[in-house]
């Protein structure tokens, strides 16, 4: 079945970024992915995502949904037949949302499990916990924008870290059955990005010693998103190697 092209604004995304040790970042990649390093390091991280206004690009705004969401993602690279491709690896992705969790897989590409969520805003604070109903995941975190970007040791200032993740729109998801990946691409028009400050966050994902060896993943820097329209367009699966699978 051909998949839509889903058309949505994005109201507000928190990309907040973790610098992990190479190893332990691909010890969680299925192949033919492998990280891609800035400085010496991998970049994973957690994009908390409310959408608005999703609906298949054809229908009237009138149509759409909200929702909140959220991924948790390793920045990779593979061997393309263009060359060097890069994008997200998805482990894990989680909705507030019955319809994205059902048709997540089915009628556009990306399995949600389903995840409770409680979201504070403030024009100098934002705040977003999550807990998934299976119970495996819990994450809260808490920023505050900021004019420039200070403390990260993966990006020298905004226009760098805007731009790795800029090009680096393509999602590639773990699937149940684990023979492929599934793909999309965010795109817009409008991309722009401001700084932040993490003044907390806990995952219990990058807090699970058996993913992530103490020391290896360490919070680095939060980008924020508000009001950006932007485009879901399917990509070709991606089969996995075999003998090879998702390590979620």
């Amino acid at each position: 079945m051909r998949q839509p092209r889903l058309a949505s604004v994005i109201e507000r995304r928190l990309l907040v970024n973790y610098r992990v040790a190479p190893d332990a970042a691909a010890r969680l990649l299925p192949r033919p992915l492998r990280p891609q390093l800035v400085h010496g390091h991998a970049v994973a991280g957690i994009c908390l995502l409310r959408l608005g206004r999703v609906r298949p690009a054809w229908a009237p705004q009138a149509f759409g949904l909200r929702s909140e969401n959220a991924a948790h993602r390793i920045a990779v690279e593979w061997d393309g037949p263009d060359g060097v491709e890069t994008g997200v690896y998805i482990p894990r992705r989680d909705s507030a949302s019955r319809v994205n969790t059902w048709a997540g897989g089915r009628l556009f590409p990306g399995e949600h499990g389903r995840a409770d969520f409680r979201v504070h805003e403030t024009p100098g604070r934002i705040r977003v916990a999550l807990a998934t109903r299976d119970g495996d995941t819990r994450v809260d975190v808490t920023v505050e924008p900021t004019t420039e970007l200070h403390g990260s040791e993966l990006f020298g200032d905004l226009a760098e870290a805007s731009g790795f993740f800029r090009d680096g729109a393509k999602g590639l998801s773990a699937t149940t059955a684990g023979g492929h990946l599934d793909g999309i691409e965010l795109r817009t028009d409008a991309w722009r990005v401001e700084a932040g400050r993490i003044r907390s966050v806990r995952s219990s994902f990058f807090e699970d010693p058996h993913r992530f060896p103490p020391g290896s993943a360490t919070p680095d820097c939060v980008l924020i998103m508000h009001d950006v329209p932007a485009d879901w367009r399917p990509l070709p699966v991606m089969p996995l190697r075999r003998g090879t699978r998702p390590v979620g």
